[in-house]
């Protein structure tokens, strides 16, 4: 297990825009992201789970207009943040694939368990 900076912990506001990443995924490189929500970063594979599109509205824009939900561009579908789970629109409960990052020392680092990530966007 190794681990990669995404960014700098202070990139990343409370309910503000996230920070888009690569991640390799089954010999794939796979667009992924971060934000901080009540305090804690939290990563994503930056896919819906409906269809498979981005969800940022505008590069790094993730969060609903309240900064309460993670929300897909595309379908109106609702996440919340802490876990991914779909709370809403046409996800049909299904979640954002979490990926695993860990805030020490004012970064965030993506963990990689045997598969590397490929950089930031």
């Amino acid at each position: 297990m190794s681990e990669r900076v995404i960014c700098a912990s202070d990139e990343l506001l409370d309910g503000g825009k996230g920070v888009r990443f690569e991640v390799l995924q089954h010999g794939r490189t796979e667009p992924a992201f971060v934000v901080r929500f009540r305090g804690q970063p939290r990563a994503y594979l930056n896919r819906c789970a409906h269809v498979p599109v981005e969800i940022d509205w505008q590069p790094g824009e993730f969060f609903d207009y309240s900064g309460l939900y993670l929300v897909c561009a595309t379908h109106g579908a609702l996440y919340a943040p802490e876990s991914g789970h779909c709370v809403g629109g046409r996800c049909n409960g299904k979640g954002l694939r979490a990926v695993p990052v860990v805030e020490r020392d004012g970064r965030v680092f993506l963990i990689e368990e045997g598969e590397s990530s490929v950089g930031q966007q």
